[in-house]
C-alpha cells in the first residue's frame, strides 16, 4: 500500500518567489548548497540520491516551510478581494518545495530508515505537525478561502471548482470553524498524534526484526526447498548470525514458511513470534501507543461533532457512513462463515488421519495440513509453479507486457539515475506517441531497514499548472535470492508486484491540471480500485503464458501445471477472506467508540476478542489479518477506519474486470477508455460517477467479489 503524508496544508502545484518584503539572505544561502531546494537537473525533477545526504534534510525543511509561510502572508497581505486566482491558486501554490523534500524524505523512512533518518524523523514529524496547525487554524487565510468558496464555487468549473471544494471542506474537517478553545484543543490533539504515530511506525519493525526466530539445524528446516533453506541462511548471515539459520516474520499473522515447516514446535514458535510481536509479550508493546493513539481520534471527532472517530472519517469517502459498511461487511460475513466452518473441520479430518482422532488443529497447523490437501486434490504445490516466476519475467514479461498491451506504454531501464539502494531500478515510462510518459522506480527486496509490506508513492506527482511529470515507485518485501540464484516468487508475490504497479499506473497516467487532485489523491475506498484491478492482468492467459517461464530454460509453464494451479486458486478460499473481514472488524471496532468507550492498554487484547466475537468473527483458527498490536495501516499509516476500503474497493475493480472480461481483456480501446474515464482523472471529478461512467453499472454488485471468492 502507498504511504502517504497526510498533512493537510502542503498541497501545491509551482514555486512562487518568496515575497520581497520577507528576509531571504539565509534561505538564498540553502538553496545555493542544498540539493533538495531546487529542482533537480535529473529527468523529470527526479531526486538526486547522489547528492542528497542526510544532513541536507533538516535545514532544508525548515527553509521550505519558511517558504511555504512566507508566500501565505502575502496572500493575507493581498488588500484586493480573495478571488479563485489570488487565493486559491497561491495557497495551492505555497509549498512545491515542501513537496519535493518531503517526498524524498518520507521514502526513506519507509523503505531505508537508517538510524540517521529515524533520528531526523523524530525532529521533523513535530515540525510538519505544527505546521499543519498553523496553516489550518490561521483564521484570515481561512476566511479568504471561505469568501472564495461563498462566493465563486457555483460559478467554476472543472477542476477550478473541485480544488476549491477540496480545499475549504479539508479546511473545515480539520477544525477551521470551531471556537478558539476548541482549536487550541485540536491543535494539542494532532500534535500528539503525530508523536504517537511517528513512535509506532518506529517500534514496529524493531519489533519485526527482533521477532526473527533462530533455528540452529537445517535438520529443524525439513520439509522447506533448497533454495527456502538457503534463503533462511542468507536471512541469518544479514542479520547477526546468531544462528546459522533464522526465519524472518512477515508483517502478515500468518506466516507462509508454515505450509511447509514439518517441525511443529518450530511452526508454534514461528506463530507466536508472529501474534506476539508487539504486545509486551517481549520486547515490544504497542498497547500504550495505541490506546492512547485511539483515545485522541475519538475526542478528535467529538470536538468535530461526530460521535465517534468512524463516522468523522467515513464522512469523507464513499461509503459516507458505518451503517453501509456493517451492511456490506455483514453480507460477506454470511457468506464466509459457512464455507470457513466446512474448510476447518476438512482440515482436522485430514489431519487426524495421520496424527491420530484426538489431534487437536492449531492455527499454526492449519497452513500446514491445508498445503498436503491441496497437494494431493490437485497434485500441486507452491514450489512446483516458483520456477515459473522469477522476479525479473514477472516484471518485465508480465506487469510490463500487460501494461504495453493495454495501454500502449513501454519501458526502458535507465542506470544514469542515483537511486537510494543499490538494489532499485529505474525505468522510463514511454507513452504510445513515443514521448516519455514518466519515470518508474522498483524497489522489491526486503532489509532490515525497510517497514514490511508493499506500497507505491511518488518522488514528483503529475501536474500540468506545475509542469511535473510523475516520478513513482514501488516498494515491496521480497526475499533476495543469494548471489548468482534467481529471485523466485509465490502467486501471492507475483499478484502484489500487479497490485502496487496498478497504483503506479494510478500515478503514471495521472492527467489533471492541480498537484493536489492529481493521481491517487483520492478516497480510501476508492483508491484500492486501479491496485486491485490491476492484479486481473496477472492471470489473462496471454499474459500469463508471457512471463510464466522457468528460469533456467525459459520454457513457458506446462499447460496441465498451469491448469492445476488455477484450479487451487479458490481452494480453502474462506480464509483469506477471513483473515481480512477480522483485520477490518478490529479497525472499525477500535474508532467506533465514544471518547470513553476507548479500553485502556491493558484491555486492549480483550477488546480485540470482544469486538470479532460480536461480529461473529471470533475464530482461533482464523485470525485477523492485522492484529491490533501491529496493525500498521491503522496505527501508523492513513487506514483509520478505513481498512474494509480494501474488500470496498475490490467490489469495484471485480465489475471493472468483468467489463474487460466481457468486452477484451486485452482490448486496447477499453484500456484507453479506463485509462481517460479512471486512472487518469485523480481527484477531479464524483469518483462513483467514475465508476459509472466506465462500467455503466449505477452502483457496486458486490456478487462479483463473492463470486470471485469461491463462495
Amino acid at each position: 500500500m502507498k504511504k502517504t503524508l497526510l498533512l493537510m496544508g502542503l498541497a501545491c502545484t509551482t514555486v512562487l518567489p518568496v515575497p520581497a518584503q520577507t528576509k531571504t539572505t539565509k534561505l538564498v544561502k540553502v538553496e545555493t548548497i542544498n540539493p533538495l531546494m531546487k529542482p533537480s537537473g535529473l529527468p523529470f525533477q527526479a531526486p538526486d540520491f547522489g547528492k542528497i545526504k542526510p544532513e541536507h534534510y533538516m535545514p532544508a525543511f525548515k527553509a521550505a516551510i519558511a517558504q511555504q509561510l512566507a508566500t501565505i502572508k502575502s496572500i493575507k497581505a493581498n488588500k484586493q478581494q480573495p478571488t479563485f486566482a489570488n487565493t486559491i491558486v497561491p495557497f495551492e501554490n505555497s509549498s512545491a518545495t515542501l513537496d519535493r523534500v518531503t517526498s524524498a524524505f518520507f521514502c526513506l523512512t519507509g523503505a531505508h530508515k537508517t538510524p540517521e533518518i529515524q533520528a531526523l524523523e523524530k525532529e521533523i514529524i513535530p515540525m510538519l505537525t505544527d505546521l499543519d496547525n498553523k496553516i489550518m487554524f490561521d483564521q484570515q487565510l481561512f476566511q479568504r478561502i471561505k469568501q472564495v468558496y461563498d462566493k465563486e464555487y457555483t460559478k467554476l468549473k472543472g477542476e477550478d471548482k473541485k480544488l476549491l471544494e477540496v480545499m475549504y471542506k479539508g479546511f473545515v474537517r480539520s477544525g477551521a470553524l470551531l471556537p478558539t478553545a476548541k482549536k487550541a484543543r485540536m491543535e494539542q490533539i494532532n500534535n500528539r498524534m503525530a508523536v504517537l504515530q511517528q513512535e509506532f511506525g518506529t517500534m514496529l519493525p524493531k519489533s519485526v526484526n527482533d521477532a526473527t526466530v533462530w533455528v540452529e539445524k537445517e535438520s529443524d528446516l525439513a520439509g522447506l526447498s533448497a533454495a527456502d533453506i538457503a534463503q533462511c541462511k542468507r536471512d541469518a548471515e544479514t542479520r547477526g548470525g546468531k544462528a546459522p539459520y533464522c526465519i524472518v516474520i512477515a508483517n502478515t499473522t500468518q506466516q507462509a514458511i508454515l505450509s511447509s515447516l514439518d517441525n511443529r514446535e518450530l511452526r508454534k514458535k514461528v506463530f507466536h513470534a508472529s501474534v506476539h510481536r508487539a504486545d509486551g509479550t517481549g520486547q515490544h508493546n504497542t498497547f500504550p501507543i495505541i490506546a492512547e493513539l485511539a483515545k485522541l481520534r475519538a475526542e478528535k471527532a467529538q470536538l468535530m461533532g461526530f460521535n465517534t472517530y468512524a463516522a468523522y472519517s467515513l464522512d469523507n469517502t464513499m461509503a459516507k457512513n458505518t451503517t453501509n459498511v456493517y451492511a456490506f461487511l455483514n453480507r460477506l460475513i454470511d457468506a464466509y462463515k459457512p464455507k470457513a466452518e466446512a474448510e476447518t473441520k476438512e482440515i482436522e479430518a485430514y489431519a487426524r488421519q495421520t496424527m491420530g482422532a484426538d489431534f487437536q488443529l492449531q492455527p499454526y497447523d492449519r497452513f500446514y495440513y491445508s498445503a498436503k490437501m491441496k497437494k494431493e486434490k490437485f497434485n500441486f504445490s507452491e514450489d512446483e509453479v516458483k520456477p515459473y516466476f522469477n522476479i525479473d519475467s514477472v516484471l518485465v514479461n508480465g506487469v510490463f507486457y500487460a501494461a504495453n498491451k493495454v495501454f500502449g506504454l513501454s519501458f526502458k531501464e535507465r542506470h544514469d539515475v542515483p537511486t537510494y539502494h543499490p538494489d532499485m531500478k529505474v525505468y522510463d515510462v514511454i507513452d504510445k506517441d513515443g514521448k516519455t510518459l514518466a519515470l518508474f522506480y522498483t524497489d522489491y527486496f526486503r532489509r532490515p531497514t525497510k517497514r514490511g509490506g508493499a506500497w507505491m508513492s511518488s518522488f514528483v506527482k503529475q501536474s500540468k499548472a506545475r509542469k511535473q511529470q510523475p516520478v513513482i515507485y514501488n516498494v515491496c518485501n521480497y526475499a533476495k535470492a543469494p548471489e548468482g540464484q534467481p529471485t523466485l516468487l509465490n502467486w501471492d508475490e507475483v499478484t502484489t508486484m500487479f497490485h502496487e504497479f496498478g497504483h503506479g499506473l494510478h500515478g503514471m497516467l495521472s492527467n489533471c491540471n492541480y498537484h493536489s487532485l492529481s493521481g491517487t489523491a483520492v478516497t480510501r475506498d476508492f483508491v484500492e480500485l486501479p491496485s486491485q484491478f490491476n492484479e486481473y492482468f496477472a492471470a489473462v492467459s496471454e499474459v500469463f503464458d508471457n512471463y510464466a517461464r522457468h528460469y533456467a530454460t525459459n520454457q513457458p509453464m506446462p499447460a496441465d501445471l498451469k491448469k492445476r494451479m488455477f484450479e487451487s486458486l479458490n481452494y480453502h478460499s474462506a480464509y483469506a477472506l477471513g483473515e481480512n473481514l477480522a483485520a477490518t472488524c478490529v479497525d472499525l471496532a477500535w474508532h467506533n467508540v465514544a471518547v470513553s468507550d476507548v479500553p485502556a492498554a491493558e484491555q486492549a487484547k480483550q477488546f480485540e476478542a470482544d469486538a470479532l466475537k460480536k461480529v461473529g468473527l471470533l475464530n482461533p483458527q482464523i485470525l485477523p489479518r492485522y492484529s491490533t498490536s501491529y496493525f500498521n495501516h491503522v496505527w501508523g499509516g492513513g487506514y483509520a477506519a478505513g481498512y474494509y476500503s480494501y474488500l470496498w474497493s475490490e467490489v469495484l475493480s471485480e465489475n471493472v474486470g468483468e467489463y474487460f472480461t466481457q468486452h477484451g481483456a486485452l482490448n486496447s480501446a477499453v484500456g484507453q477508455a479506463y485509462r481517460d474515464k479512471i486512472v487518469s482523472r485523480g481527484n477531479t471529478g464524483d469518483l462513483m460517477q467514475m465508476f459509472t461512467d466506465f462500467t455503466g453499472l449505477k452502483e457496486p454488485d458486490a456478487n462479483a467479489l463473492i463470486k470471485a471468492r469461491g463462495l
